[in-house]
């Protein structure tokens, strides 16, 4: 039998706090990216929910996806 492949995922919440996406994390989404980009995490996803205050989303989620080699069924 041949090894399969599955994926395991990171979920990283950005701007998250009472000044909603204006805070500092939300400024260092490409530093988050870059860093899961390094140990072999690709970004599939932006998740935003509903927007908040003044029609802003109230956090962003980025969704990294990255494969996982799956043992040979015994």
């Amino acid at each position: 039998m041949t090894r399969g492949w599955q994926f395991e995922y990171s979920f990283v919440r950005l701007g998250e706090g009472w000044l909603g996406l204006r805070s500092e994390g939300l400024r260092e989404y490409r530093k988050v990216i870059e860093e899961h980009a390094r140990d072999g995490w690709r970004l599939v996803q932006v998740f935003a929910p509903g927007t908040g205050a003044y029609g802003a989303a109230k956090f962003v989620e980025l969704i990294f996806e990255r494969p996982v080699r799956v043992p040979d069924a015994a």
